[in-house]
């Protein structure tokens, strides 16, 4: 079922094992018509309403609160209240909600387990992994409009403590802040680097590693030197004046023999002097020269020697004012260690109002502040150089080859967080360094049996020279059983395609069949929108079924906001988290027509496991019906077999079904039903009978003895919510089925229940008996499906 807790991220080596039995599902604010209401009133963002405020989430069973994202008020939550959580009957968060994601209340709810309106150019988030055991509720003093809880189901309690908010978590805290410039997982026992450098042809292909099993590749880079980053750049900084400084923490390697400073600065002030201090002592000076006109960028470098930085793990840099024209301003600081001979990047600060929670992980000060706010520059680029690092990131592709199956596929840059361009992209399992000579790394661990072959291909209608590429791998015996048929282990995959949006029709990110964990995708965007909202092409919401049930269970309220940002990433604004992230916007220039878009969603505890298959999609039509063109990569781990298989199928309508099934019901009142399901799988209206009941429903069902696990799958009608019923197998009580939702226009909804294998193993047949509440709606079901695991 996966890892719980805070092993979701300490133990992120062990993305590969698969999660058989859990589910990943999700509330939110979607407009249940099928519109594009999906908060802009609040229509359907509440469940239900209590003294205390509008509940957002609620279940009953074990599980996990993965993720929170909210929006209003272009990012200020300060409307919302407080946010109360509820684990097992215990309050274990009641704050102010703007409080929580501004990091205020402290470890574990501070930046980037939490980032607000300014951290993510328009949402708030909150990714504190929340166990529970019996039940779950989320509640909020005040309508939050727009709002996603993103939670895991899972079959029993076995295993799971509820969520202790006095644990502070500072070493997760510590690795996620080190997000896109250090490796998230464990140190792998016995690691080693094998490079390659080479030519690549136009049309031809470089291959740059073979590897022999069994093992996991650890961290793969790529440098390519003619590579230039991208000119426009929308950046937020601060400056100080006569008599100030500023002072930052940086992150560099022990191991290294020099220090690498590159500090991003607005030139249209010119002299600007500073003298650069290493932990107190001189160890350089920042200036600038004359004024340039106002519009481009300029990057200054400062290499630090090694009797300063050797055997160190932090410095503290500061700058003080010298001289200048008016004051000394800093936007940007990308921190590299020399280590091996090869500079490697160990930290950025993005600094300025719109990055309050790297300012306080890097513990930035500034004495005599002048400015802050941000600019739109441009770096100075040769046309010619930029059309051609374009074509090189997205045609040339990357080939990985595991026990003789290729599983990765995809445009070099997209693969890395940028399908757009060398935009610079910080991502928890990827990072693109934007700075000369910088690397495209990824730390996805990669397992194999037998062999792994690490590729090329050029398709960029130019020759590529002097690619670089360092694969990372160690040996793992371990792995060699798991990654058999039937094991507990899936290859890694990252499945790209492009092609023109069609209204009407969701944009597949991934469609997979056996068994497997998605946990992400980059996707790049370009609008075909001439005039008027020219960003339309966000409006889409994302959907995602698993394992043949016709309801989706995740709906959101559209594409910015599954990025976990708002309005639109604020028309255009960049930012990064470990686990999302905007790196690419194009307006009408550097080849993008009208308006471009990158962006980038990772999942950890959130990711979606699926034991037959997963459809995970983005909508597109009705409100978002204007014309684009997508790429998109999906990263996922997966396996061909099956892992989940219908055992016996009760149709409540079908008299003979009930008869054989031994069906019987208390105060039933049966009805034919003519609806249609919310999303795509099920097209058009569907006509069933439908049984509703206040007392005892009870009837048997055939099972494979040989299975893990089950699952009771229900098809009925949602037309009202909060149906709740206690769930009995011969004669013992699961749990609780609690169903919230509710939906008077698409009212047909199949949801699930996990019946634990502890009651279903080695059983050929059990006894369900279902229990209404007596406080609850009338039970409502057309069909129950009963499906083994195993």
């Amino acid at each position: 079922m996966g890892p719980l807790g805070w092993d979701v991220y300490r133990s992120l080596d062990a993305m590969a094992e698969l999660r058989p039995g859990a589910q990943t599902k999700q509330f939110s604010s979607f407009d249940r018509t099928g519109g594009n209401e999906d908060g802009f009133r609040g229509v359907y963002s509440c469940l239900r309403i209590t003294t205390e405020g509008c509940v957002i989430a609620e279940k009953t069973g074990a599980g996990e609160i993965e993720s929170m994202w909210f929006t209003r008020d272009e990012g200020n939550m300060a409307g919302n209240g407080n946010l109360k959580v509820e684990l097992d009957g215990s309050t274990v968060l009641d704050h102010s909600l703007q409080d929580i994601v501004d990091g205020r209340i402290g470890a574990p709810f501070v930046w980037p387990l939490v980032g607000d309106g300014a951290d993510t150019s328009g949402g708030s988030v909150i990714k504190v992994p929340m166990p529970y055991r019996h039940s779950m509720r989320i509640t909020v003093q005040h309508n939050p409009l727009f709002y996603h809880v993103t939670y895991r189901e899972l079959p029993d309690a076995a295993g799971v403590r509820t969520f202790d908010p006095r644990d502070q978590a500072l070493d997760v805290v510590d690795r996620l802040r080190g997000f896109g410039v250090r490796d998230p997982k464990p140190v792998a026992h016995r690691a080693r680097p094998t490079s390659a450098t080479g030519d690549i042809p136009d049309g031809a292909s470089g291959k740059f590693a073979t590897l022999g099993g069994p093992g996991v590749i650890t961290q793969l880079r790529v440098t390519v030197p003619s590579l230039v980053s991208e000119p426009r750049v929308r950046d937020d900084g601060r400056a100080f004046g006569a008599g100030g400084h500023s002072s930052l923490r940086v992150s560099i390697d022990p191991a290294n023999t020099g220090v690498r400073l590159t500090r991003r600065v607005d030139p249209v002030v010119g002299h600007q002097i500073a003298d650069v201090a290493v932990d107190g002592k001189p160890a350089g000076r920042w200036t600038t020269g004359a004024a340039d006109p106002s519009g481009t960028w300029t990057d200054q470098v400062l290499e630090l020697p090694a009797s300063r930085t050797a055997g160190r793990s932090q410095l503290r840099i500061t700058s003080t004012f010298v001289s200048s024209d008016f004051d000394v301003n800093e936007f940007r600081y990308d921190v590299h260690s020399l280590v091996g001979g090869q500079w490697q990047r160990t930290d950025v600060l993005d600094l300025g109002p719109g990055h309050p929670g790297e300012e306080g992980a890097h513990g930035y000060q500034l004495s005599r502040p002048s400015w802050s706010g941000h600019q739109i520059y441009r770096y100075q680029r040769d046309p010619a150089e930029l059309a051609a690092s374009q074509a090189v990131l997205s045609g040339t592709r990357l080939r990985i080859t595991f026990d003789g199956k290729t599983t990765v596929d995809s445009p070099l840059g997209e693969f890395f967080g940028s399908g757009l361009g060398r935009f610079d992209s910080r991502a928890l399992l990827s990072s693109i360094d934007a700075t000369d000579g910088g690397a495209l790394t990824a730390w996805w661990p990669m397992p194999y049996r037998h062999r792994a072959v690490v590729e090329l291909r050029n398709a960029s209608g130019r020759p590529v020279t002097g690619v670089h590429v360092e694969v990372t791998s160690a040996p793992a015996p371990e792995v060699s059983a798991g990654l058999l048929p039937g094991g507990d282990l899936g290859y890694f995959s990252a499945t790209s395609h492009k092609g023109l949006t069609r209204n009407g029709s969701d944009w597949t990110i991934l469609q997979a069949a056996g068994r497997g964990v998605f946990y992400g995708e980059t996707q790049t965007m370009t609008g075909l929108i001439p005039s008027g909202n020219q960003r339309n092409y966000l409006e889409g919401d994302e959907r995602v079924y698993a394992d043949g049930v016709a309801s989706p269970q995740w709906h959101g309220t559209g594409t910015e906001d599954f990025f976990e940002s708002g309005w639109y990433f604020r028309e255009g604004t960049n930012f990064a988290m470990p686990l999302t992230g905007n790196p690419a916007y194009k307006a009408a220039a550097d080849g993008c027509q009208y308006d471009c878009t990158g962006a980038l969603r990772l999942m950890a505890g959130d990711a979606v496991p699926f034991s037959s298959a997963l459809t995970f999609t983005i909508e597109h039509g009705p409100a978002d019906d204007a014309p684009a063109e997508y790429s998109t990569t999906a990263y996922w781990y997966g396996q061909p077999d099956q892992g989940v298989r219908q055992a016996d199928l009760l149709d409540v309508g079908d008299d003979a079904g009930r008869a054989a099934h031994g069906y019987t019901a208390e105060g039933e009142t049966r009805a034919s039903l003519t609806s249609t399901f919310e999303g795509t799988q099920v097209p058009g209206p569907v006509t069933r009978t439908t049984a509703a009941t206040t007392g005892q429903v009870r009837f048997a069902m055939a099972m494979d003895p040989r299975n893990a696990g089950a699952r009771l799958v229900r098809t009925g009608d949602q037309n009202s919510g909060y149906q709740q019923a206690a769930v009995f197998v011969d004669g013992r009580q699961i749990g609780t089925w609690t169903q919230p939702l509710q939906n008077t226009t698409h009212r047909w909804l199949e949801d699930t229940f996990a019946l634990p294998a502890s009651v279903t193993s080695g059983r050929s047949t059990i006894d369900v008996r279902i229990v209404p509440a007596d406080s609850a709606p009338a039970w409502s079901a057309a069909q129950y499906r009963l499906e083994v695991l195993g």
